[in-house]
């Protein structure tokens, strides 16, 4: 029998079953669709992490105090962070600059409403080597030896649910830092600010979601006391980040802590891996769900019509001709759920990216945005269809075998 005969006969077995078969393509659709946007999801979410670290300028390094041991051990204790530090850092090799920082949590208040932020304390100008991209709201100005100045973060500046502005470019701000003193009292600093500036979105919460103070500002607000909690370390290119990161792990060990955006970017690669093969886990599972309904269909539509299969066996039908004529059943199921599915994947990955992750006005970088790979698109479509047709075997073998007269005695 012909191949365009074999999906004739298919595709009238599959209406006169209309019902039975479109329940069966569902599964088949609901399977291969998920796949479809987890997999978007994921690669859209991998690609939007790595857009924001790649805006961090690849020759830095982070260093911060290491952890202090459990047992009490000395030679585990942080390491402050001081200008004695800083002068061993700078005489390393392949070192350029350090970037040393102030940082807390404060309360602002500005034109009524308070919002929490972080506080950078640094010198504004400093903040170019960090995100070579970075800009400013117009009118904005930096200022690194006034005090009083503040450049505030965009978020910050526009706080989710506010149709306006809170805080702009020459108005007065108040902030609050709450803190410990040499006593153990809770004391809180409270001081005002000028601001200079407006970032613009940068894309990273540490500069969305800061204002931004050069050192005496800080050191007045936070109380530090000299005692720095971050620094900077600029290499003079990429290719000396890993020399010199040796250098200081040889210098100080445990009692420091330091890290990079690229292995920042190869942890959250690592991840995003392990995350996609869960994913992909999930997907196919639901995919074997719809398979046992193709089984299902299949095997009852086999019972359904045992009188037909002997009639057509008695005429001089091969059993071959048997299995294939089921096998094409099951590969048209397979073909027209995939392809749904894939569609219906693409679209539900676009819908659930705007329903879950929504835009705020300003903040476009914030939207994961769903990526969908042509080769992941059609390993999905051929894996629907395949087991569509592995579903189809049982069946069409069963019909196969069944002996004409036995079939054609069968109520």
């Amino acid at each position: 029998m012909k191949i365009n005969e074999l999906v004739y006969l298919s595709c009238n077995a599959l209406y006169d079953r209309k019902v039975r078969t479109v329940l069966t393509v569902l599964m088949v659709v609901v399977g291969s669709s998920l796949i479809v946007i987890l997999n978007g999801l994921t690669a859209g979410q991998s690609e939007f992490i790595k857009n924001q670290l790649n805006q961090l300028a690849p020759n830095i390094l982070y260093v911060t105090p290491g952890q202090r041991s459990f047992r009490g051990d000395s030679s585990d204790s942080t390491i402050v962070l001081n200008e004695a530090v800083i002068n061993r850092f700078r005489s390393l090799p392949y070192v350029e600059e350090i970037i040393p920082q102030y940082r807390g949590s404060i309360q602002l208040s500005s034109q009524g409403n308070t919002v929490s932020a972080s506080v950078l304390s640094m010198n504004p100008e400093k903040l170019r080597v960090l995100m070579p991209n970075i800009e400013f709201e117009e009118g904005s100005l930096l200022k690194p030896n006034d005090p009083s100045a503040v450049l505030v973060g965009y978020n910050v500046a526009n706080p989710p649910g506010k149709d306006a502005p809170i805080v702009t470019v020459g108005q007065t701000i108040r902030t609050s830092f709450s803190f410990v003193d040499s006593n153990g009292q809770q004391q809180q600093e409270s001081r005002s600010f000028v601001v200079s500036g407006i970032i613009q979105p940068a894309g990273s919460n540490q500069i969305d979601e800061a204002i931004v103070v050069n050192h005496v500002g800080g050191m007045s607000l936070l109380h530090k006391s000299g005692r720095y909690d971050r620094l900077i370390v600029v290499t003079q290119s990429a290719d000396h980040v890993s020399a010199v990161q040796d250098e200081i792990t040889a210098l100080y060990g445990s009692t420091i802590g330091i890290t990079s955006p690229t292995a920042i970017l190869a942890l959250r690669q690592q991840f995003a891996s392990g995350n996609n093969a869960f994913i992909l886990s999930v997907g196919f599972i639901a995919l074997i769900v719809g398979a046992v309904g193709i089984v299902t269909s299949l095997y009852t539509s086999v019972t359904e019509r045992i009188r037909e299969i002997g009639t057509v066996k008695a005429i001089g039908a091969q059993n071959t001709t048997i299995l294939s004529l089921f096998l094409v059943e099951a590969m048209m199921i397979g073909v027209i759920g995939a392809t749904v599915g894939v569609l219906v994947g693409i679209v539900g990955g676009y819908g659930m990216s705007s329903f879950f992750s929504p835009s705020l006005p300003g903040t476009q970088s914030a939207t994961i945005t769903p990526v969908f790979l042509g080769y992941d698109l059609f390993q999905t479509w051929l894996l629907s269809v395949f087991l569509s047709i592995a579903a189809g075997i049982f069946p069409a073998w069963k019909a196969s075998r069944l002996s004409p007269m036995v079939a054609l005695r069968r109520e």
